[in-house]
C-alpha cells in the first residue's frame, strides 16, 4: 500500500478533469450551428431517457454525499441514511404527478406554474429561493472537492476552489444542458464505481473482513440509524425522514434542477421513467456511502487510530490519498470530482435558466431574440459562477458542511414546496390567501432560525426555538399551506355571509 500519491494517480486524476472539460465543451461546437436558449437549456427534448435518469442521480449525488456520509457515518452513525428512506414516495409521487404537469405546460421553469396559480409575486418569491439555496450548495460543493485535493496536491484550499470552480464553469457555461446532462451520466457511473472500489478495499483490509466489520462497528453503534424518541430537539430518526419528505418532495416537485431534466426526455413516459430510475438509485448508492463511513471508523479503530488533526469530512480523503493502492487513489479522487462537478454544473444552468425565464424575460416584458438571450444566459453562469466560488471560500470556517448544507437548504427553502402544494392540491386557493400563507411561513422560518442566535438572554430566552433546525422546512411548508387553506374558508364563509345579509 503506498502512503503518497503517484505519477499515476495523478494521470488518472488530471486525464479524468481535462477529459471532462474538453468532452463537455465540446457540445458548444456541436450545437454551434443551432445554439438557442431552448438548445441550452431543455436541450430541444431529444435526450434518451437513461442519460436523463443518469443525471438526476448525479444531480442528487454531490460531494456532499460522497464526503459528507461517510463523515457523519465514521463520527456517528447511519443516520444520515434515513433521509434516503423517503425517496421511494416522492419518485412515485414525481413521476405520477409532477412530471405530466410540468410537460403539459411545456415551459423551461419549474415556476411558471405558480405564476398561472397565484401571479408573478409567487413565481418571482420561489425563483428567489431557488437560487439562493443554489448558492449555498455550490459553496458547498466547491468547498469539500477541495478537501482531498489538498491532500493529493498539496495546494492552498483557495486556489483548489478557483481550479475546480473555473472549471466546471468553462464546460458548463459552453455546452448547455447537453453538456451538462451527458458528462452527469459519465460522472455518475465513475463515482459508482470509485464508491464500490473503496468499500472492497476497505472491508478486505479490515481484520476479519466484513464480519469483522459488523462485530467492531456493532459494538459502538455504528449501525444505528438515530433514536427512535419523539423528541424534535436531535436528528432523531423521524425528524431525517420527515426532513427528508419534505426536502425530496421539494426536489423532485419544484427544483428547478430536477424540471428542467423532465422537459429534456423524449417523451412523457420517458421523463417518468428517468425520475424513477435516477432517484431509487441513489438508495443503495447512499447506503454504500455510509457503510463506507463505518468501514473507515473500524480500519483505523484497528490499525492504530489517524493523525491529529483528522476527523469528519476530512477521514475519507486521507484514506483515500494515504492507504489506497497506486492507481487506485487517482480514480477515488476523480469519483469525488465527478460527484461535485456533476452537481455545480447543473446548478449553474439551471439557476442560469431561472435568471433567464423567471426574471429577465418577465421584466423586460417583450419578446427578446436567441442571440441577447444566449448572452444573459452566459452571464449569468459566470456570475453565479463566481458566487459560488466565494461562498466555497467561507465554507473554510464551516465545521460539519454536510450538517451545514442541510440547515441551509431548510432556512433557504423558505417553505416554497407550500406554496406549490397549496396551489397544486387546492384549487379553490386564490392570491391574497397565498400572500397570507407566505407571510406567516417567512415569520416561522425566521423565528426557527433566527431566535437561537438572537434570543439567548434575558427575558427573551423564552421565545427561543429549541427545535431541530432540519424542521424549519418542515414547520415553514406545513404553515404556508394550512395558512393559506384555513385563510380561503374564512374568506368563503365571509363572502357567503356578505351575499345573504344582502
Amino acid at each position: 500500500m503506498n502512503t503518497d500519491i503517484t505519477i499515476l494517480d495523478y494521470i488518472v486524476f488530471i486525464a479524468f478533469l481535462v477529459g471532462i472539460v474538453l468532452f463537455g465543451s465540446s457540445f458548444y461546437f456541436r450545437n454551434k450551428k443551432k445554439q438557442s436558449t431552448g438548445q441550452f437549456t431543455v436541450a430541444g427534448g431529444n435526450l434518451p431517457s437513461w442519460v436523463v435518469g443518469m443525471s438526476i442521480f448525479a444531480t442528487f449525488v454531490s460531494s456532499i454525499s460522497f464526503l459528507g456520509y461517510p463523515g457523519e457515518a465514521f463520527t456517528n452513525n447511519w443516520n444520515p441514511f434515513v433521509f434516503s428512506l423517503s425517496i421511494p414516495i416522492a419518485t412515485w409521487l414525481a413521476a405520477k404527478l409532477f412530471v405530466p404537469l410540468y410537460r403539459s405546460m411545456n415551459s423551461a421553469s419549474a415556476y411558471h406554474y405558480l405564476e398561472v396559480r397565484f401571479g408573478y409575486w409567487a413565481r418571482a418569491y420561489v425563483a428567489v429561493c431557488y437560487l439562493l439555496t443554489q448558492l449555498a450548495r455550490m459553496g458547498s460543493i466547491l468547498f469539500l472537492l477541495a478537501l482531498p485535493l489538498n491532500f493529493m496536491l498539496g495546494w492552498s484550499v483557495p486556489v483548489l476552489i478557483l481550479v475546480t470552480g473555473i472549471s466546471v464553469l468553462i464546460f458548463s457555461a459552453l455546452g448547455g444542458i447537453s453538456a451538462v446532462i451527458w458528462t452527469d451520466a459519465i460522472q455518475g457511473i465513475l463515482l459508482i464505481l470509485g464508491a464500490i472500489v473503496c468499500a472492497i478495499l476497505l472491508t478486505v483490509s479490515i481484520p476479519g473482513g466484513f464480519s469483522g466489520l459488523i462485530e467492531v462497528g456493532s459494538q459502538y453503534d455504528k449501525f444505528s440509524m438515530g433514536s427512535l424518541s419523539s423528541s424534535l430537539r436531535e436528528p432523531t430518526f423521524w425528524v431525517l425522514l420527515v426532513y427528508g419528505l419534505f426536502i425530496n418532495l421539494q426536489n423532485y416537485g419544484i427544483d428547478q434542477n430536477y424540471i428542467q431534466r423532465y422537459m429534456t426526455a423524449r417523451d412523457d413516459r420517458s421523463a417518468k421513467r428517468s425520475t424513477l430510475f435516477g432517484g431509487l438509485l441513489y438508495i443503495p448508492v447512499s447506503l454504500l456511502f455510509v457503510y463506507i463511513g463505518t468501514a473507515l471508523f473500524v480500519y483505523y479503530k484497528t490499525n492504530g487510530g489517524l493523525p491529529d488533526g483528522i476527523s469528519g469530512d476530512q477521514v475519507f480523503p486521507y484514506y483515500i490519498v494515504k492507504a489506497l493502492p497506486t492507481g487506485v487513489s487517482g480514480l477515488l479522487i476523480a469519483s469525488i470530482l465527478a460527484a461535485g462537478m456533476s452537481t455545480v454544473s447543473t446548478s449553474l444552468n439551471s439557476s442560469s435558466t431561472v435568471i433567464l425565464t423567471d426574471f429577465y424575460k418577465r421584466i423586460r416584458k417583450r419578446e427578446i431574440g436567441e442571440k441577447e438571450g444566449m448572452k444573459i444566459l452566459y452571464l449569468s453562469s459566470i456570475v453565479l459562477g463566481i458566487l459560488g466560488m466565494i461562498i466555497a471560500l467561507l465554507m473554510m470556517r464551516v465545521d460539519g458542511v454536510l450538517t451545514t448544507w442541510w440547515k441551509l437548504a431548510s432556512i433557504f427553502s423558505g417553505g416554497m414546496l407550500g406554496l406549490f402544494l397549496l396551489g397544486f392540491v387546492s384549487k379553490t386557493v386564490k392570491n391574497p390567501a397565498a400572500v397570507a400563507g407566505v407571510v406567516a411561513g417567512l415569520l416561522v422560518i425566521a423565528w426557527m432560525s433566527l431566535s437561537p442566535y438572537l434570543f439567548t438572554e434575558g427575558a427573551l430566552v423564552k421565545y427561543k426555538c429549541n427545535l431541530h433546525g432540519n424542521l424549519t422546512i418542515v414547520l415553514g411548508t406545513m404553515t404556508i399551506f394550512l395558512v393559506g387553506f384555513l385563510v380561503t374558508l374564512a374568506l368563503q364563509a365571509y363572502s357567503k355571509k356578505s351575499k345573504k345579509a344582502h
